[in-house]
């Protein structure tokens, strides 16, 4: 259930953890990509550059794919960049984030309804077993922070729809306007400053490249959350790749197998 990349690496220290939020405990917004990537590649053919739809796809996978974990702004600015290239005029990537975010509002509305009225469970959208890890890692006293690369106000609605913001102490950050004044590794960076632990003691889950390689450098402990949304049921083997790509410690599909991944990250 889980793969164990360096053996004999344990959190056993830990005192503080931070979770990614979307496709690491939330599949609200599961299928984010599919979104996201048909709308730059209608910005980038419109520009009529020779290249066939085929390229722009394989281009604008990659981008978005390699960036993310990061907010969303920074996709935003790699297609401004990409329009600029081919001689276009780019619009404020401000512009293109809002634009996409209306077409994924649009992708998940239903889901927030369901939530909003009671007519499912917020399990339903959680990653499978992700409550009760949660629940285990405040049981043990740690303190749990949550970060995301989607807008703050839309996670934390988001967070409190899926009833999980109360396991998050530490507090609920996401992205903003203002892209410069919020980073996941900001958010280390001040954890680690007030003391509240050293970088050994830091413990992290993420599906994206940046939390885990921001906690690697900070020499944290990272578990990478492969999941192949929205079943969540087996490793997504490209989220795999570059998880270990940045030096995840661990991987996982899903937060079932909890006594397997309790008694390695805390063996005593």
């Amino acid at each position: 259930m889980i793969e164990c990349v360096r053996p004999g690496v344990t959190a056993q220290g830990a005192r503080v953890v931070l979770f990614d939020f979307d496709g690491t405990l939330s599949l609200i917004r599961s299928g984010w990509v599919e979104v996201m990537v048909p709308m730059m590649v209608e910005v980038l053919a419109d520009l009529r550059s020779g290249e066939t739809l085929r390229e722009i796809q394989a281009l604008v996978e990659d981008s978005v794919l390699r960036l993310n974990g990061k907010q969303t702004i920074y996709q935003m600015i790699a297609l401004a960049e990409q329009v600029r290239q081919r001689g276009g005029v780019a619009l404020d990537p401000l512009e293109y984030k809002w634009a996409y975010l209306a077409r994924l509002h649009d992708r998940i509305a239903d889901r927030l309804r369901e939530l909003r009225e009671g007519d499912c469970p917020p399990g339903k959208y959680l990653v499978p077993g992700v409550r009760e890890w949660l629940e285990a890692l405040r049981e043990r006293g740690l303190r749990l922070y949550l970060a995301s690369g989607t807008d703050e106000p839309c996670m934390r609605d988001e967070a409190r729809l899926l009833d999980v913001e109360g396991y998050f102490d530490g507090g609920l950050f996401g992205a903003r306007d203002d892209y410069r004044r919020f980073s996941k590794a900001l958010l280390i960076e001040g954890i680690l400053a007030r003391g509240e632990c050293r970088g050994e003691e830091l413990l992290a889950f993420g599906d994206g490249y940046v939390e885990i390689q921001n906690t690697k450098q900070a020499g944290g402990i990272a578990v990478g959350v492969a999941t192949a949304e929205p079943e969540c049921r087996v490793v997504d083997e490209w989220k795999r790749r570059r998880l270990l790509g940045v030096g995840a410690d661990y991987i996982v599909p899903n937060f079932l197998g909890r006594e397997e991944l309790w008694g390695a990250l805390f063996p005593s």
